[in-house]
């Protein structure tokens, strides 16, 4: 527990759920789940020392089981459980590398098979995966290892761990896997998931990048898949502040501009975008946006690649960060006639550990390698250590009930939002008929559907009506601290036909003045660098608001999404600093602002 005294917690639970206390009859509950999480069959998680956490694992420490960790042997727990998981082992080479440790049979009597198993035996498994990774990078598989047995294999492993696991109206895990392109090292990766069963699952076998490591051709299997077996898959681009400036570009994979079929398929397939995740943050960075003074944040751009050198190609940083990617789809929408990355966001944490955790003190890290303080050195990974990692995030969603068909059904109408990891309680609607003391109202889920649209929806256009307003509640996690503030960026078309952006502070706490810009001064900071504890003497349990948007032009294309930041808190870094007893490096934060991201409501003039 991250406060001083379990007394404060205690009683920060009580006051918090009061606020939601009166959403029994609201039509959506809030449920928490990760749908990005890789187990021992992928093969960086295997290779990184994750060799016994497998998917039933995974999924029993969701439901807040205590499990073996695997590296440490350590016995580790959830504080809070989840509500949802999704395992998503990468679709290349899944399950290859546990088998070639084993020994497998049929592996070993194969070229590639015996040599690798050799080579394993001499101590060189670490050149192993580095030639498999290889693989990847050029989408050039090699079939003694990427042979049916062994794909349908693993994937029956998968689906049946989901199958054992899900609990209708308790807990729910949901089917899917992760697409893995890798062209160059630039991290084009897809996690897919459907709310179907085993006997839609067994019909097929997994798309890989192995088959093409183009977009366009992800989204004409599912379309096909889909076809033949009912499956109504949901695909989720993440990691796109590694993409090497590809993942939103104005182009296809041609090259050519992108058409209004293009941006018709892909937001089909891609309702929902991940913004977090332990791979750091997507939402934007200071080159993009000069004007956000909390951007920057959990700053992550490591590529995944092996050997070779950098493509020479003309930089496109917003091609890589989401609120770039929401405004470039304006634009595109104003050429074509569709957005292609009208999308909600949404958090996961892309942990190779087999353990949702995203915690700051009790993050067991990217790998099973990094997972322990002394482990922080990732082997044949220069540059980059198991500090540069971000103890994040997590899929919130504002579901009918705990099933996957409504969760799945919530994530295509994208009423769903991320956090970097703590479980802040957001509501956000738009409408034009709000009034001040909504806010204030112990009816604010029904308010907000009878006069507005949720997160995630499309504000109906102006007319002679007034300025849109956003209501807006945001409480704190019941374990965790205060919140700072509540903020709303807005995206917008000017007159020209180019996209721009504003980030208003709408809602904060304290007694705190907004200067003539529209800045707040800082809330504070109570963390002990000390012990690693802080209070929440500063900032406030809960923070809601009625915001009108007074630069409104109903003839501008727009967007909104809110952005809510807690009070600065310990990062892992320097619970681990305190724990080997050292100084805590210079070069990675010790305190973090954790922050949560609502999907955005959109304006379309008539």
């Amino acid at each position: 527990m991250k406060t001083l005294t379990s007394t404060f917690a205690l009683l920060a639970l009580s006051s918090s759920l009061q606020v939601f206390a009166n959403e029994g009859d609201a039509p959506t509950v809030l449920l928490w789940g990760d749908t990005h999480l890789h187990t021992n069959l992928s093969p960086d998680a295997y290779v990184n020392k994750n060799t016994n956490v497998d998917p039933d694992t995974a999924y029993r420490f969701a439901k807040g089981l205590p499990v073996m960790s695997d590296d440490t042997r350590a016995k580790v727990r959830l504080h809070t459980p989840l509500d949802f998981l999704a395992v998503t082992d990468h679709a290349e080479y899944a399950g290859v590398p546990k088998m070639l440790w084993d020994g497998d049979e049929e592996l070993s009597k194969t070229k590639t098979g015996a040599r690798y198993i050799e080579m394993i035996k001499n101590g060189k498994g670490t050149d192993v995966f580095f030639e498999l990774i290889a693989d990847v990078n050029a989408a050039k598989p090699n079939m003694e290892l990427h042979s049916q047995r062994v794909r349908d294999t693993v994937w029956k492993e998968i689906y049946e761990a989901a199958e054992k696991h899900n609990e209708p109206g308790k807990f729910t895990a949901l089917i899917g896997w992760e697409w893995s392109s890798l062209p160059n090292g630039s991290n084009l990766h897809r996690v897919v998931f459907m709310p179907e069963d085993a006997s839609v699952a067994e019909k097929f076998t997994p798309y890989s990048a192995f088959e093409s490591d183009r977009p366009e051709d992800l989204w004409n299997w599912l379309e096909k898949t889909a076809d033949e077996t009912g499956a109504n898959f949901v695909a989720i681009p993440h990691g796109s502040n590694i993409s090497n400036d590809l993942m939103f570009q104005n182009v296809d994979s041609d090259g050519n501009a992108i058409t209004k079929e293009y941006a018709k398929t892909r937001i089909r397939w891609e309702p929902v975008i991940e913004i977090t995740q332990i791979k750091g943050d997507s939402e934007t960075k200071s080159e993009l946006s000069p004007e956000d003074e909390f951007a920057d944040f959990e700053t992550y751009e490591h590529l995944i690649k092996v050997g070779g050198t950098e493509e020479e190609k003309e930089a496109d940083p917003a091609a890589s960060y989401v609120r770039s990617a929401l405004m470039r789809g304006l634009e595109i929408e104003q050429k074509v006639g569709i957005n292609p990355y009208k999308a909600g966001l949404v958090g996961s944490t892309d942990a190779h550990t087999g353990l949702a955790s995203t915690e700051e003190d009790n993050f067991w890290g990217k790998f099973s390698l990094d997972s322990k303080p002394e482990g922080k050195d990732l082997e044949g990974a220069p540059g980059v250590t198991g500090w540069d990692m971000s103890a994040s995030g997590l899929a919130a969603v504002w579901a009918k009930e705990n099933t996957r068909e409504a969760i799945v059904e919530a994530f295509k109408r994208k009423e769903v939002y991320g956090t970097s990891g703590p479980r802040i309680k957001l509501r956000v609607f738009a409408g034009y008929d709000f009034k001040d003391n909504d806010a204030e109202s112990a009816d604010l889920a029904n308010i907000g559907y009878d006069k507005g649209v949720p997160m995630g929806s499309d504000l109906p256009p102006a007319g002679k009506r007034d300025n849109p307003k956003l209501l807006i509640q945001a409480v704190k996690d019941p374990i965790d601290a205060n919140l700072d503030r509540v903020q709303v960026v807005k995206g917008w078309v000017d007159d020209s036909g180019k996209a721009q952006e504003k980030v208003y502070n709408v809602a904060w706490s304290g007694e705190r003045k907004q200067s003539s810009d529209g800045s707040i001064e800082a809330v504070g900071n109570t963390v002990d660098m000390d012990t690693g504890l802080y209070t929440n003497d500063i900032g406030t349990e809960q923070l809601t608001v009625v915001w009108e948007d007074e630069d409104f032009d109903p003839d501008m294309r727009a967007f909104y999404y809110v952005r809510v930041l807690q009070i600065p808190t310990p990062r892992h870094t320097l619970f681990d600093a305190l724990a080997l007893g050292i100084e805590h490096p210079e070069e990675y934060d010790a305190v973090i602002q954790e922050r949560a991201y609502s999907s955005p409501i959109w304006y379309t003039p008539k």
